[in-house]
């Protein structure tokens, strides 16, 4: 095995242990299990509200396309058309499609909207902290560029005690000719 190419279990570990692999596993076993909650609301609650106009089971509603739809020697004869086998899946299915909806992705929706609303609130608040300081930056350049306005130029053409040369051409701290960092060369 070289050390620049993985091994395929490494590869294979990988893939694994990603977020997404796990996420994926317990959403099946989620629902094979809700399966079973459905299809018991089914059988225990709509086929007898369809019991009460009808047969108990919408798997026995059919039609008969070509005659004779009988039962001979445990084989049908004729073509039959099973529409409430349909009409028994469909019913699975909107009724899985609406607890999903209702019970887990309205709520969730709900959640990650009110999330967003806090953090752009969040982002509102930092945003105005920063203009804030900003327009504080702002004000305080503003107020030393009118000090150095109104301050005589130094030597050089510049204005303001800090930009006083000393005879290298260097600047200076301001004070005595002859003070320590004046630049008179000591």
């Amino acid at each position: 095995m070289s050390k620049n190419k993985p091994s395929v279990l490494d590869g294979f570990k990988a893939f694994l242990m990603r977020g997404n692999v796990i996420d994926l596993a317990v959403a099946v076993v989620i629902g094979a299990a809700f399966t079973n909650i459905v299809n018991a609301v089914v059988k225990g609650v709509i086929n007898p509200l369809v019991g009460a106009f009808g047969t108990k089971e919408l798997d026995s509603y059919a039609s008969c396309l070509k005659d004779p739809c009988k039962l001979v020697n445990g084989e049908m004869q004729g073509i039959q058309i099973m529409w409430g086998s349909v009409l028994g899946a469909t019913l699975q299915f909107l009724i899985t499609a609406a607890v999903v909806y209702f019970l887990m992705v309205l709520p969730m929706s709900k959640y990650l909207a009110r999330r967003a609303e806090i953090q752009k609130a969040k982002e509102g608040v930092q945003e105005t902290l920063e203009v804030s300081e900003l327009e504080v930056l702002k004000e305080i350049r503003d107020a030393l560029v009118a000090q150095r306005g109104t301050s005589a130029p130094g030597p050089s053409g510049t204005s303001g005690p800090s930009a006083v040369s000393g005879p290298s051409g260097t600047s200076g701290a301001s004070g005595p000719p002859g003070a320590p960092g004046h630049g008179s060369g000591r």
